[in-house]
C-alpha cells in the first residue's frame, strides 16, 4: 500500500515538473519571438510628438486690411522646415517609453524585459514608469527631456504550428492628443520572424 503510494506521488510530482518546463520553454520561445521582431515593430508605428503636428496654418485674413500677413507667414514656415531638418539630421539616440507590461486581455502579465535592447542604435528605450503620465505630456514641448512618445505590446497568439502569430500594439506621442491601435500580423520566414500585415484599430 505504501509503494502503491510513494508511486503515485512520484507520478504527480513527475507530471507537475513537466507541465512547468513546458510553460517555461513555451514563454522563453514568445520572449524570443517578441525580440525578433520589436525593432521592426516601433519602427512601423512609433510616433514622434516633434514631427507629429502639421505645418502652421496659413495666416488669417485681417479684417481692416483684407489682407494677410503673408511675409511672417513665410518665416513661420522656414523656422518649421529648419527645425524638422535638424530633427532629421539628428544622430541621437530616439527616447520611446515603453510600458512595463506585456499585456493580455487588459492583464498586467510579464514585464516587458528591454535589456536585449540597451544598445540599439536608433532607440532609447525606457520603461513608462519612470515617467509622468502620457496625459500631461505637452507634444508642443520639441526640448522637452521626455520622450518623444510610447509603445505598448500585448502576447503573441500563435497558431497551431507556431509560425505565424497576432499581437495587439499602440503607439502615442503623449499629451492625450494622438494616439493609434493595431493588430500586427508576425510570420516566420526561414526561421527569422517579420512583420507580415499592419491593421490599424482604432485612432485617438
Amino acid at each position: 500500500m505504501k509503494l502503491s503510494k510513494f508511486i503515485f506521488i512520484t507520478l504527480i510530482l513527475l507530471s507537475s515538473f513537466g507541465c512547468k518546463k513546458k510553460e517555461v520553454s513555451e514563454s522563453d520561445f514568445e520572449k524570443n519571438v517578441i525580440n525578433n521582431v520589436f525593432i521592426e515593430i516601433v519602427d512601423s508605428i512609433y510616433m514622434d510628438r516633434r514631427t507629429v503636428l502639421p505645418p502652421p496654418p496659413p495666416p488669417r485674413l485681417d479684417p481692416k486690411t483684407n489682407e494677410r500677413d503673408t511675409i511672417a507667414h513665410k518665416e513661420i514656415l522656414k523656422k518649421y522646415w529648419h527645425e524638422q531638418d535638424s530633427i532629421k539630421k539628428d544622430k541621437n539616440r530616439i527616447l520611446i517609453a515603453v510600458y512595463d507590461f506585456i499585456e493580455n486581455n487588459k492583464i498586467k502579465d510579464d514585464k516587458f524585459d528591454l535589456t536585449p535592447f540597451k544598445k540599439n542604435k536608433k532607440y532609447d528605450f525606457q520603461y513608462m514608469s519612470k515617467f509622468p503620465e502620457e496625459r500631461f505630456w505637452d507634444i508642443n514641448d520639441k526640448k522637452s527631456s521626455l520622450p518623444v512618445g510610447t509603445i505598448s505590446i500585448s502576447k503573441i497568439h500563435f497558431n497551431k504550428t507556431k509560425t505565424s502569430g497576432t499581437l495587439k500594439a499602440s503607439a502615442s506621442c503623449g499629451g492625450g492628443r494622438c494616439g493609434r491601435g493595431f493588430e500586427i500580423t508576425i510570420k516566420n520566414r526561414s526561421g527569422e520572424w517579420h512583420i507580415s500585415k499592419i491593421i490599424d484599430t482604432w485612432v485617438s
